[in-house]
């Protein structure tokens, strides 16, 4: 029997009941509530800058009859995180579920992991695309179009580690850091649908997105096991000498989507980069990006990417990693 067979015998999928369980499916549009009942748009403890004296002294400067800096900078970082995800789905999840599910990505997979890497595609799709119309509808509501750089932070951090990649190993970056963000426990999947201020289409949207995510989760950890003990030892040297920078670049701040949004609400150049220097610390950003990691690091763990030096000395100059080895 040859190991394709053998991972096709003992694969359990978790996306039996998928046509009954995905949102994609099963779930309606999700609408902004009507006006008078309007919530939050985004979190305002996850906006650090918020309460900064520079931003808060923009208030006295507008008319009482506008809309305010704080309502307008919760509005600007739904979109950002909106835009990320469909960034996310449409440009590093879906290629990689395309490549899978047309048997291209260089790898064996059982044919129960092909066929499911079809409904993930058609799921990623469609958070891309609730992404987009719940953007639409704010811009509707509000009439104040989004501020968003023309590529995400991620993607470009993405685009600089592959450049720098053996020839041999070109082209594993994109699947790994779709691994990487497919496997990390998003704290705004998390929270979103259970804070209780947030408008309730907001809320149930993120919802939706949470639930499959789990099931997504599941899938890629053992993708992670699949291509790993396929791959040749230089190949799981070069791509996990990145895994430190996949994890960074999807957990990290997006520095310049947040100047945009200060500078959009009132500040200049210098004023907006003061206001980050203040509110954001390396330290505790790192802390944060540690807790987030450390299941994805376990799964990586497990497959043996901590028996590579190089791959050690990574983590542990990106803060995901020190002398005692992973939390939790």
């Amino acid at each position: 029997m040859s190991v394709t067979e053998i991972e096709a015998a003992v694969y359990r999928s978790k996306f039996t009941g998928w046509e009954e369980r995905s949102s994609v499916r099963t779930k309606p549009r999700r609408l902004l509530a009507e006006p008078a009942e309007q919530g939050l748009y985004f979190p305002p403890e996850a906006v650090p800058f918020l309460d900064h004296a520079l931003v808060t002294a923009l208030e006295d400067q507008r008319p009482s009859s506008d809309r305010s800096v704080r309502d307008e900078i919760l509005m600007q970082r739904l979109h950002v995180y909106l835009d990320f995800t469909a960034e996310l789905e449409q440009r590093a999840v879906n290629p990689i579920c395309a490549t899978i599910s047309r048997r291209r990505s260089g790898f064996d997979f059982p044919p129960g992991m092909i066929q499911d890497a079809h409904k993930i595609y058609t799921d990623e799709a469609w958070h891309a695309q609730f992404s987009d119309d719940m953007q639409r509808q704010i811009v509707t509501r509000s009439g104040v179009q989004p501020v968003l750089p023309p590529t995400p932070a991620f993607m470009r951090r993405l685009a600089s580690a592959e450049a720098g990649t053996p020839d041999d190993a070109r082209g594993l970056n994109p699947l790994f850091f779709t691994i990487v963000s497919e496997t990390l426990i998003s704290a705004i999947l998390t929270d979103i649908p259970r804070d209780e201020r947030l408008d309730g289409g907001v809320r149930e949207l993120v919802a939706d997105h949470a639930a499959d995510e789990r099931v997504h989760h599941a899938y890629f950890v053992r993708v992670l096991k699949q291509v790993w003990h396929q791959m040749r030892p230089r190949q799981r040297v070069a791509v996990g000498s990145h895994v430190a920078e996949f994890i960074r670049a999807f957990l990290d701040p997006d520095y310049d989507a947040q100047a945009r949004i200060l500078r959009s609400v009132g500040l200049d150049a210098d004023q907006s980069g003061q206001v980050l220097c203040d509110v954001y610390d390396d330290r505790v950003i790192a802390a944060d990006v540690r807790a987030n990691a450390r299941h994805t690091l376990r799964h990586f763990a497990n497959v043996g990417l901590l028996d590579d030096p190089c791959a050690v000395e990574s983590l542990q100059q990106a803060g995901l990693l020190d002398s005692s080895g992973l939390e939790g």
